[in-house]
């Protein structure tokens, strides 16, 4: 087996690696590429890459701070490493530093990789981080998924489209226009500032001409007053962004642009799950019906003495968490 580290450039340049790198924007290296070069510091990223014969396997990592980190942010819903499992431990056994920590990660893929670490001779912990909200749908088209909503949003959307005020429109490739609606609504909106501007739009444009982009638009008297950036890959509509004017709340624009998203991904683009990203925002239930938990995982060389400090507090929290759970509990 070779194990060996790249660039994101260099294993961008490997059809085994972008094969393996695939399913979703969090996965994809071009995605991560982008997310390196426009969020983080791509002198830092790199790939650690593992190959038997026909097989490999890579998991995408930055340093920080004399550590490795997941390769990823607040745009990520998760991370993972890709390809044959049963190369992961040769693959982590090569990472420099003597401290590593992956987050958000599902239960499976977390599981997967805490053997490999604990295999390569790590010290490993994984804990609860985060909350996915997430829609299967099991084969259902819309009206089928619509008839099990809550009863007052369905009404809402009865009543509000009734009066046709809003107007709803969905594109599926990248324009100016419709991106300087979605900033103007963004910037008029409750939300933050976005954290990165630029790599949200160059992604829109990258996932636009690849097909894979569906950016919602309501507009009252042909003015943007509620936008939602999503995106469709590998069977799954992913929902990255919502934002409406706090002026027009009465008429519920976003509430009538989510329903209609909705409707296209399920009839339209036939996808088989819908995720709402990482949170446990309660107006999430109102459309999800599953919430997925997502996992931190940390681990320690033993042999890296510096990082013991950090060990002992790490396992000192993780012992007393069942205990603080069973009090506020009780």
């Amino acid at each position: 087996m070779d194990v060996y580290h790249a660039s994101l450039k260099e294993a961008q340049a490997d059809p085994r690696l972008v094969a393996q790198a695939c399913g979703s924007p969090f996965e994809r290296l071009e995605w991560l590429a982008l997310l390196a070069d426009e969020c983080l510091d791509p002198a830092k990223a790199r790939v650690t890459v593992a190959v038997d014969g026909n097989i490999a396997a890579l998991l995408p990592w930055r340093e920080a701070s004399g550590q490795v980190a997941a390769l990823a942010n607040w745009y990520n819903f998760f991370v993972k490493p890709g390809g044959d499992a049963s190369l992961f431990a040769g693959l982590v056994k090569a990472l420099p530093y003597g401290r590593a920590m992956f987050a958000p990660m599902a239960h499976g893929d977390a599981q997967m990789l805490a053997a490999a670490f604990r295999k390569a001779g790590w010290i490993v912990l994984s804990d609860p981080c985060d909350s996915n909200h997430v829609l299967p749908l099991n084969g259902r088209s819309f009206a089928e998924y619509w008839a099990a909503r809550p009863g007052a949003l369905r009404e809402t959307v009865r009543r509000k489209g009734r009066k046709g005020d809003v107007a709803l429109r969905i594109a599926t490739e990248f324009s100016e226009a419709d991106w300087a609606a979605y900033e103007a609504v963004y910037n008029l909106s409750w939300k933050p500032g976005e954290g990165s501007p630029d790599f949200l739009r160059k992604w829109a444009q990258m996932d636009g001409a690849a097909g894979r982009l569906r950016l919602g638009i309501a507009e009252i008297g042909g003015e943007p007053v509620a936008t939602q950036f999503w995106t469709v890959e590998g069977g799954t509509a992913f929902i990255h962004k919502l934002a409406h004017d706090e002026r027009y709340r009465k008429q519920s624009p976003g509430t009538l642009l989510t329903a209609a998203m909705f409707e296209h991904v399920i009839d339209r683009d036939r996808i088989g799950m819908v995720d709402f990203g990482t949170g446990d925002d309660p107006y999430k239930r109102d459309w999800m019906e599953a919430v997925r938990t997502r996992y931190r995982l940390r681990a320690w060389k033993p042999s890296a003495v510096r990082h013991w400090p950090s060990l002992v507090r790490a396992t000192a929290r993780h012992l007393l968490q069942p205990l603080v759970s069973a009090n506020h509990d009780g």
